[in-house]
């Protein structure tokens, strides 16, 4: 065949072959809004206003000795409770026997012995106490000698009020109703004070103070001021009393003190032949378990 010939039936050969549409172009689909169909409100009119704190509610506040328990358990429970509660928190009852001077007196008259002291037994709502001192002359006996037996309660956090009864053994064997207030005054000064009563109406009173001055860990000066008031006289008594502690209950003491007589009692020491007044110098121990 020619040339010419074989191009023609190529170009046949290509009409019969139909070539398929190019495909359409993809279309873009927009992203579907997550609030589509959801109700925009409008603008709040009161944004960047300050709105006010509201009110706090007011607190309830239960009545006195009014608690949650009671109203499910019956008294008899909640006292057993209360009482078991306040056992194992210390609300035990308590006792002490102390010694507060038991010492030798020696000076220009006769030496004397002389001891105060006391013992309790009781709670912090309450405590029975005995008191005790005494003074005995070396070849005169006893000059004085009293007991007291007292009801304590606690008439603030510092001080409690004392109630009861004193027995006189010496110099006259009188008997008197007693009153008081010891406890903790400003400043760390123990503080005494006791008005009497007698069987015969005879009225007196005794008032004390005392104050420990902490030299070292061990070391402690006293300075004790008492004075005695009665119908027929005073007296006072200043005590200066150095001790070392060896232990916290056990501690041994020197000291200096000094007695005067006023009133209606002086003028009996006077017609008695008695010093008004004296110096002594004292060694003793103070001691409690």
């Amino acid at each position: 065949m020619s040339a010419a010939l074989l191009i023609a039936l190529a170009l046949l050969q290509h009409e019969h072959h139909q070539m398929p549409p190019p495909p359409a172009p993809a279309q873009q689909t927009a992203p579907v809004d997550p609030h589509a169909g959801h109700h925009v409100p409008a603008a709040d009119p009161h944004a960047g206003h300050a709105m006010p704190e509201p009110a706090a509610p007011p607190v309830a506040v239960s009545p006195a000795g009014d608690h949650a328990a009671d109203r499910l358990f019956s008294p008899a429970s909640m006292a057993a409770a209360r009482a078991t509660l306040a056992g194992e928190h210390g609300g035990g009852a308590y006792w002490m026997v102390l010694a507060e001077q038991a010492e030798l007196r020696t000076g220009k008259g006769p030496d004397a012995a002389a001891f105060e002291g006391e013992a309790w037994i009781g709670n912090d709502a309450g405590r029975w106490v005995l008191k005790a001192r005494g003074e005995h002359g070396r070849g005169e006996g006893w000059e004085t000698g009293e007991l007291q037996a007292l009801r304590s309660w606690p008439i603030g956090p510092y001080f409690d009020a004392q109630a009861g009864l004193r027995q006189d053994i010496e110099p006259k064997g009188r008997t008197y109703a007693t009153l008081g207030v010891e406890g903790l005054a400003p400043y760390w000064i123990e503080t005494k004070a006791a008005a009497f009563l007698s069987d015969r109406g005879d009225l007196s009173a005794r008032l004390e103070a005392a104050h420990d001055l902490r030299l070292t860990g061990r070391l402690v000066l006293q300075t004790k001021v008492e004075t005695y008031l009665a119908e027929d006289g005073q007296e006072a008594e200043l005590g200066l009393r150095l001790r070392y502690a060896i232990t916290p209950e056990f501690a041994p003491y020197v000291g200096l003190l000094r007695h005067r007589a006023f009133g209606d009692e002086a003028d009996h020491a006077r017609a008695a032949g008695e010093r008004v007044g004296g110096s002594s110098l004292v060694v003793g121990l103070r001691a409690w378990f």
